[in-house]
């Protein structure tokens, strides 16, 4: 044989070796893999499942299950090998649908799966599109505002008083049992849809905006520590459908109302586009009445030497509000586990208000001068907000990380020209000259938002979190006052000139645990917060003439800094599936805010000031709370009892003092400034607060065709201060309730009621009335349910007034407050689009609820 033989069988024999060995290593062939298919529609609207799950599990060996979830077209795919298995199709609330023993041994494509609605859900997914529903969680209850007809066409600010805990007062004002210093927060941040702090912008926006509202008594220390009472956090709609959905809603009344909002929404799988745009022109008329009766006769230098030991104030608002709102934002789906949210938030607003305060000052008896304030005020307010937010999921068993960013820039210019003519005069002093007034008040806010959050899962019961959030925000306030001289020129008054310039820069940090043992389930955080209040005072007044001035020491440059530590710890036990005990402490803080602190007065009228008071410190509070729900078939029951003790808590006292006025004589006749006797309201740390409470609420659904909402609410606060030499101690007990019925009746209209009653209260310096209040409404579905037209008449009684009686060592007064006067009713019509059904959103769309434990 060859050598060149030898080598080529030497080659054969090796390469035949190596075709073994590999055969050897790799053992038996696998399995071949084959492709599992579908597409997942709802039976009825024929749209698109996206979240459906699906799980194939192996028919001989149990043990082997694997799954996926649909896209937003409702599709699936996925790989398995040959084989026989068992799959099933699940979407909340539907019907699953199972594929029993199917033989696997090729491509299987199952076509277009169609879910019903599950027969054991369809009064849960009613009463839900239908009413006000209520979910406790660890450190909060959130409550699905729903179709409530009486905020058809109305406002945030109508749609929050129809939530139990919370009330909204005459003027706009919130409170949360009964307490008024609540921190409002909009989809979880502060935000200037809020209104910088100020909740007058929620008069403004539409209540359709509304997805749901937290009411948050136990904060964690995910949330800020400001607001002893506790945070009402208002997530807006955002919807999540596939494709172009939206509302159209068109609505107007009497006192002269009317309005137009767009709420439109488009969603592709790569972005979400969203938008909420409308304008709204509003007529309120008001009215107040001031009766004043002083212990000792007054004699007013500015009235050239009046003496009377009365007055009678009785004033009408005549308003006119202009609004222009747009909220615009686009999310990005970087990929499955990540997107970042853009959104631009523009508001405008045009007011022109109208005062007339008609004087009368009695003597013995006998009136002596009567005179008509007149008071036109004009107000243009420009205020913007963006900001950007950056999810990234680590994977989808709540591993994430989240980033904002959000810039806001606020500028309210408002003019005021003030003139007093005399209607009456039976004194001996001759002519009265009282001179025209004007003022200039610019205001000027920015503020900056940073903030981090990072949760991360352990094990399948436990969480970790922790974050950063930094606010910072500047307030400039430029005001003027010019008043008349005899000559009609316009003299600058250099003692209430003054410009105010304040910073507000909070830091904090936190972090939580929690876990679930059992039936009990715990979240125990701790937030630490640095806080910086820096205020410089412009004025032409030396540091002497402000302590003249104001009749208290104040500092016309300060910068205070505070650091505190926030405990919170909050306690669920499960005593069954719809049974649960919760357990709430947390420590808060109530800084002062810049209003608070200026020291140079509003004027409401010429006899009465508001004074900020810059060396007011912050007040804290520990607040506990113990809470009981339970629910039955057609009924929740929702039940707590609260104790709060706050320390250096803010209170306004009312008292008389001079103040320097420009006199409308000098140089001719006296100086340049005389003094004024006023009535001053000032705030100071003047008391340790102690509230306690409890308050109860029932969900009521007997029939589809009636369902019943109540909550009773009863506190008492007691007081112990002292100023000035004087005692402020005092207790009280008020309380509040709310009841609602909605019925349909034939024809499908529905037809709602809502009743409120706050009680009787005592004061720190005197007492205030009850208020009840009871709004109707109607409703009907049109244009196959794709459209709505409603009409509510707001306080058909005529009840929502602020009587209220206050007595000092100076004088007792009589008062009685209407912000909106008479009834109100208002017409609406409502307009979706591919809007029709609830139940076509997706059910995990959660978005501002990721890492809750």
């Amino acid at each position: 044989m060859t050598n060149r033989k030898i080598y080529t069988l030497s080659l054969l024999f090796l390469f035949i070796g190596l075709l073994s060995f590999k055969s050897y290593a790799q053992g038996p062939s696998p399995l071949k893999k084959y492709t599992i298919s579908g597409k997942v529609l709802d039976d009825e609207l024929n749209v698109p499942l996206e979240y459906a799950t699906v799980a194939v599990q192996n028919t001989n060996d149990p043990s082997k299950v694997d799954g996926t979830v649909t896209n937003i077209d409702g599709e699936f795919e996925i790989t398995v090998q040959e084989g026989t298995y068992t799959i099933t199709v699940e979407f909340i609330s539907y019907e699953s649908k199972v594929f029993k023993n199917r033989n696997v041994n090729s491509d299987l494509n199952l076509g277009t799966i169609l879910l019903g609605l599950g027969s054991e859900n369809l009064d849960e997914v009613v009463v839900r599109a239908e009413t006000t529903q209520v979910d406790v969680r660890l450190d909060k209850k959130i409550y699905n505002i729903g179709k409530d007809l009486t905020t058809a066409g109305g406002t945030v600010s109508d749609a929050l008083n129809n939530v139990p805990s919370v009330t909204v007062d005459i003027e706009g004002g919130i409170s949360l049992r009964g307490n008024e210093n609540v921190r409002i927060l909009i989809n979880g941040k502060p935000s200037a849809m809020a209104g910088f702090g100020s909740t007058d912008v929620l008069s403004q926006l539409p209540a359709e905006a509304i997805e749901r509202v937290e009411v948050i008594t136990s904060p964690s220390a995910r949330y800020d520590a400001e607001g002893t009472a506790g945070i009402i956090n208002i997530i807006l709609r955002k919807k999540e459908t596939l494709g172009f959905n939206g509302s159209l809603t068109i609505n107007g009344g009497n006192p002269a109302n009317a309005g137009i909002n767009a709420n439109f929404n488009y969603r592709t799988d790569k972005y979400n586009l969203f938008t909420t745009t409308g304008y709204r022109y509003r007529e309120s008329p008001g009215e107040a009445f001031f009766d004043t009766r002083y212990f000792d006769t007054r004699e007013d230098t500015f009235l050239d030497g009046l003496k009377y030991d009365r007055n009678v104030e009785d004033r009408d608002y005549d308003r006119i509000n202009r609004g222009f709102n747009t909220n615009l934002g686009i999310e990005y789906y970087l990929n499955d586990q990540s997107s970042i949210t853009g959104a631009l938030f523009y508001r405008l607003g045009d007011d022109e208000d109208l005062t007339t305060n008609v004087n009368d000052y009695f003597l013995d008896g006998n009136r002596v001068l009567g005179t008509t304030r007149l008071e036109n005020q004009v107000e243009e307010d420009n205020s913007w907000q963006f900001s950007i937010n950056y999810v990234n999921k680590f994977d989808n068993k709540g591993h994430e990380l989240t980033t904002d960013f959000q810039i806001e820039r606020d500028k309210e210019e408002q003019e005021a020209f003030i003139r007093e003519p005399i209607n009456f005069n039976a004194t001996n002093v001759g002519e009265i000259f009282i001179p025209r007034e004007r003022t200039l008040t610019t205001e000027d806010q920015k503020e900056y938002l940073l903030q981090a959050d990072y949760v991360r899962p352990i094990g399948e019961d436990s969480q970790f979190e922790a974050g950063y959030r930094g606010n910072f925000e500047n307030e400039v306030t430029d005001y003027s006052l010019l008043q008349e001289d005899r000559n009609s020129n316009f003299i600058l008054n250099r003692n209430q000139t003054n410009i105010f310039d304040y910073d507000e820069n909070v830091h904090a940090w936190y972090t939580q645990y929690g876990t679930k043992f059992g039936e009990f389930s715990f979240l125990l955080g701790l937030r630490a917060e640095h806080t910086q209040l820096k205020g410089d005072i412009d004025s032409e007044l030396t540091q002497e003439e402000l302590r003249e001035e104001f009749s208290f020491d104040i500092t016309t440059n300060f910068d205070n800094k505070y650091f505190g530590l926030f405990p919170t710890l909050n306690v669920i036990y499960e005593i069954a599936e719809e049974e649960n005990i919760t357990f709430g402490y947390n420590r808060r803080i109530n800084r002062p805010r810049g209003w608070y602190i200026n020291p140079f007065p509003s004027r409401s009228s010429r006899n009465n000031i508001f004074q900020g008071n810059p060396n007011l410190q912050p007040a804290y509070s520990n607040s506990f709370d113990i809470g009981y729900l339970k629910r039955w078939e057609k009924l929740t029951l929702t039940s707590s009892v609260y104790y709060q003790r706050e320390t250096d808590a803010f209170q306004r006292v009312q008292e008389e003092i001079d103040i320097q006025i420009a006199n409308p004589d000098f140089p001719e006749q006296g100086p340049e400034t005389i003094p004024q006797t006023v009535i001053r309201s000032i705030p100071f740390n003047l008391a340790t607060n102690d509230r306690m409470g409890g308050e109860l609420g029932v969900l009521y659904n007997p029939a589809e065709w009636l369902r019943l909402n109540g909550s009773f609410n009863y506190f008492r606060f007691k007081l112990d201060g002292e100023f000035n030499g004087d005692s402020y101690n005092t207790e009280n007990t008020s309380w509040f309730a709310r009841f609602s019925s909605k019925v349909t009746l034939p024809l499908k209209i529905d037809w709602q009621t809502n009743a409120f009653y706050r009680g009787p209260s005592d004061e720190i310096q005197g007492t205030q009335d009850g208020i009840l209040s009871i709004d109707l409404a109607l409703s009907k579905e049109i244009l196959n349910e794709k459209a709505t037209i409603a009409l509510n008449v707001s306080d058909i009684l005529n009840g929502r007034k602020r009587s209220s009686y206050t007595n000092t060592e100076f004088f007792e007064q009589d008062s009685e407050f209407q912000w909106r006067q008479g009834q109100a009713v208002n017409v609406s019509f409502i307009y979706r689009f591919n809007q029709k059904k609830q139940r076509q959103q997706r059910r995990n769309d959660d978005d501002y609820d990721e890492g809750e434990f």
